[in-house]
């Protein structure tokens, strides 16, 4: 039934309106409207922290509003609530701290919007990747705010197509990284934006990274982050009809998994396990900001959103604790420090290769990690800060690469290549027993009438 996790919706608009209300908390209206003028007409470009351009209060509102335009997207389009759906609002409240604004998103929305009216599908279909595509919502506002020829026309033009061309690219790009890399619309973003920083370049553009990063703001986030993650792991136990111990039975399974894309947790396990792992997984997320001694802003904050709404597909301690273990080494191998601004952010959203260390090992995803953190501070140039979802882009080269090169030497088991349709991720919501697959990722085939019988099974 479609209408299997309906309660998502009225949960993110809480959630959503929870954001607005901190932000009110936070500063004063008049303040929250200046920093909004402010967050709107900025150009967007890697690294462009919202609380430090628009304030803490405005950028919360800010996210808010950005989630709840989201989830309604997915509501009245029809698209089914599922796994996915948290992953998005994860992702949209995430970079609506540091990108995304409740502006810049509309263009890329309606470009998708026209591609499903011309393949004569139904927008339910495209939904969930119209939001991903919003990837590129910093090239929306350069090319209205920014750019020599920057114009509004040209933003929304330039939004048009890039929610007219990510879809059938995204599609293809899922099926080459073998559900290694779990941002693949950050890989499909970046190839996309390989091509338009030369074509921009051409015409004599220059856009390029920046650095707007806020500091000072960690005892305060620490609060509130904290009692939302415990508020998640309780609520996971106690509030949702079903017996602590089996919750914790579920999430015990939960962590076998390897997370290899599609893993869709709330469809296998309900949501009391995927609400604790949320909780977990977001408090480690906090933990290793802290620990490398970084700074809980806009871009940070909008990792471990990221975490938590990926914990509902594909993360969990288990897999992620390895990648960042690797990008901490990764990080003293290039004579950095892990505190560095773009290492934060690799060691948060380098948790996207979680396969790699949930079906390879542990090692392989340190090594990952490893990889992960020199790679993802050169991809950024060829994007020039226009692809948000940078780590994705790295993330998705490294699994290309790593794949049949740890299947090749180690002979490691080769996981079945992915047959089925990207958008069919977003189709579904009937529940699937974990019991039926093999270690999280495809069905075992039915034992033949003899072999049965020779091995006592009647």
């Amino acid at each position: 039934m479609k209408t299997r996790y309906q309660t998502l919706f009225p949960a993110t608009l809480i959630f959503s309106a929870g954001l607005m209300i901190l932000g009110l908390c936070l500063e004063a209206p008049a303040d929250i409207l200046q920093g909004l003028w402010h967050i709107v007409t900025m150009q967007d470009l890697l690294i462009t922290d919202y609380v430090s351009i628009g304030g803490p209060g405005a950028a919360l509102v800010n996210a808010g509003l950005v989630t709840m335009i989201s989830i309604c997207v997915i509501k009245f389009s029809g698209d089914p609530f599922n796994g996915f759906t948290i992953v998005e609002m994860g992702l949209m409240a995430g970079f609506s701290l540091f990108g995304k604004n409740f502006i810049n998103i509309w263009p890329i929305l309606l470009g998708t919007w026209l591609y499903a009216r011309y393949q004569r599908e139904p927008f339910s279909k495209h939904a969930s990747v119209a939001l991903l595509a919003t990837s590129l919502a910093p090239l929306v506002s350069y090319m209205s705010l920014g750019s020599i020829h920057a114009s509004i026309p040209l933003g929304v033009t330039a939004g048009l197509l890039i929610g007219f061309i990510l879809p059938s690219l995204s599609a293809y790009t899922y099926k080459i990284q073998n559900g290694m890399n779990l941002y693949n619309m950050g890989f499909a973003c970046g190839l996309f934006a390989m091509m338009v920083v030369p074509v921009l370049t051409a015409f004599g553009d220059s856009p390029d990274s920046v650095l707007y990063w806020a500091k000072g703001y960690n005892q305060g986030f620490v609060a509130v982050l904290g009692l939302l993650c415990v508020s998640l792991i309780l609520m996971g136990f106690f509030a949702t009809n079903i017996p602590p111990w089996s919750v914790w039975t579920g999430y015990c399974r939960l962590l076998t998994t390897t997370g290899r894309a599609p893993s869709d947790y709330l469809r296998m396990f309900g949501y009391g396990p995927v609400m604790v792992n949320i909780g977990v997984n977001g408090l480690l997320g906090m933990a290793y900001v802290l620990l490398v001694g970084g700074d809980l802003n806009g871009p940070t904050i909008g990792g471990i959103f990221t975490i938590m709404g990926f914990s509902a597909f594909g993360k969990h301690a288990r897999n992620i604790i390895p990648v960042m273990l690797g990008v901490f080494i990764g990080a003293y191998g290039m004579h950095h420090t892990p505190d560095y601004p773009a290492l934060q952010l690799a060691g948060l959203f380098g948790t996207c290769l979680a396969p790699i260390s949930g079906h390879f090992g542990w090692p392989y995803g340190v090594l990952a990690g490893f990889i992960h953190a020199s790679l993802v501070l050169q991809t950024g140039g060829p994007v020039a800060g226009l692809n948000l979802y940078n780590n994705g882009f790295s993330g998705g080269l490294i699994a290309i690469v790593l794949y049949p090169t740890i299947t090749a030497i180690a002979r490691k088991r080769r996981p079945t290549l992915q047959d089925e349709d990207y958008y069919d991720l977003f189709e579904e919501s009937d529940p699937i027993d974990p019991a039926a697959l093999k270690k999280g990722e495809t069905a075992p085939e039915e034992p033949p009438e003899n072999e049965a019988e020779e091995s006592g099974e009647h």
